[in-house]
């Protein structure tokens, strides 16, 4: 229990009422420690609980009434920095006035100095855009008193260790850092004696072990059965959440087109996509307006998709280590999970090392499928785009009572509500979607008329 560590009571309240009932195994073994003022080097996987792990004792740590910058939390993507500072947020709520601001690349550079003009508590971002704010003398990291370097692996993966060089160097040498990460290859023991003092080693993943709320199936094809199968897979199990992962972007773009030309609500994720397109993509899988998201390894770490019921490797990674992150989307937060792979003559290798590694398969035949359905379903949920966001002072409160007080609709055909900087998006339950667009066309919100269209 939370209590055993923190003794803080209004923390503890949101805590419960977030959820957090009980603490996962790397919140229990690093939460002490961070608290204590130790440096940790903690092995983690996505989905395990660490942002809470590093988050709670970072935020207890806060001087709240002195708006400097007293923590960073350096991250590998965008996507990443964002679902980190929305936890973080979740959880500074026992506190108020606790300001957290993200800085990536992909979002205009000027709103981001203004925003940092009026002061924060914490800085959640990217290196390369954390370093330009620092080269352009727009932030400061004189008060800070820790850093987290999140998923450290792959920030060095893609280039970033001069740059996580260049923005520590800005920092105070007495600092508490807490690196995470899900492998430990040499650069990340180098970083950790470089930029660590006396850090004290967790580690919670097991080599080749998945959530055992996850069904593993595979099933022998041919590459010319392949999209029959996936298609006989897809009505079979009529999963509202699926993701399905490819080795390269032309492989994305070229199954994304067949599933919609069989009629299935498929978006796709890939490194070519425009960044607003990627945020749009996934905020309309996130909400339940697509069922399916096809994607490269991009989104197998650090994207936080809650309920994927099913992952399908339509065609195998090449490492164990991805292999694993793949099928760790589903069957998260103790939730039952499907993770189905394809296997073709050329990939048998491969796969035999897996089932060498611990990973256990039920192997079906193509034949084996008996669809439930005859089409696809469409999506639970139409989302709509408001022209308004947090720019103009617009909340999911003034969207959720247009839609219900002025327009009569019913709380529960209204899904998610998320609020960007610029736009705002409402998910409608497909029947209502109309009624709501024709009656937010025709009425105010704030007593203001915006610009309304529906996505997908």
């Amino acid at each position: 229990m939370f209590n055993a560590f923190i003794t803080e009571p209004k923390m503890l309240q949101n805590l419960n009422d977030l959820g957090y009932v009980s603490m996962t195994p790397i919140q229990k073994a690093c939460i002490p420690l961070a608290l204590a003022g130790r440096d940790l080097v903690a092995k983690a996987k996505t989905g395990s609980g660490k942002t809470a792990a590093f988050g709670i004792p970072l935020l207890m740590a806060l001087h709240v009434n002195s708006m400097r910058i007293q923590s960073v939390v350096l991250c590998p993507t965008r996507e990443l920095a964002e679902q980190v500072s929305a936890e973080l947020r979740r959880l500074a709520r026992f506190a108020h006035n606790i300001k957290i601001v993200t800085l990536c690349g992909g979002a205009r550079f000027v709103p981001q100095c203004i925003n940092l003009e009026h002061g924060a508590h914490i800085v959640v971002g990217t290196p390369g855009r954390i370093l330009q704010h620092l080269q352009e003398k727009t932030i400061n990291f004189e008060h800070i008193k820790t850093l987290v370097l999140d998923e450290a692996d792959r920030m060095l993966d893609m280039g970033f260790y001069e740059d996580i060089e260049k923005i520590i160097a800005k920092m105070p040498q007495k600092r508490q850092t807490l690196l995470f990460s899900a492998t430990f290859p040499k650069e990340i023991e180098r970083m950790c004696h470089e930029v660590q003092n006396d850090a004290l080693h967790v580690s919670i993943e097991e080599e080749a072990t998945t959530s055992p709320n996850i069904t593993q199936v595979c099933y022998t094809v041919e590459p010319r059965e392949k999209e029959a199968a996936l298609k006989g897979v897809l009505l079979e199990s009529d999963a509202k959440s699926v993701i399905i992962f490819c080795k390269t972007k032309i492989g994305v773009a070229e199954l994304q087109g067949y599933l919609l030309d069989e009629g299935f609500d498929a978006l796709s994720l890939h490194g070519d996509l425009e960044q607003i397109d990627r945020d749009e993509h996934l905020l309309l899988f996130a909400n339940g307006s697509a069922q399916i998201l096809v994607a490269t390894d991009l989104a197998s770490r650090g994207l936080d998709v809650k309920d994927v019921e099913m992952v399908i490797n339509y065609e195998l990674p090449q490492t164990m280590e991805i292999y694993t992150h793949r099928i760790g989307r589903t069957g998260r937060m103790e939730k039952e999970g499907m993770a189905v792979s394809f296997v073709t003559p050329r990939e048998e290798g491969f796969f035999e090392e897996l089932k060498e590694s611990n990973f256990a398969f039920t192997c079906k035949s193509i034949s084996d499928l008996n669809p439930t359905l005859s089409k696809p379903k469409k999506a639970l949920y139409i989302t709509l785009c408001i022209d308004a966001g947090k720019k103009h002072k617009m909340r999911a409160g003034d969207i959720l009572g247009t839609l219900t007080k002025d327009l009569g609709l019913e709380a529960g055909v209204i899904g998610k509500i998320d609020i960007l900087e610029k736009f705002s998006y409402v998910a409608i339950a497909r029947e209502y979607a109309d009624k709501a667009f024709e009656g937010l066309c025709a009425t105010t919100i704030k007593n203001r008329r915006f610009k309304i269209w529906k996505l997908g």
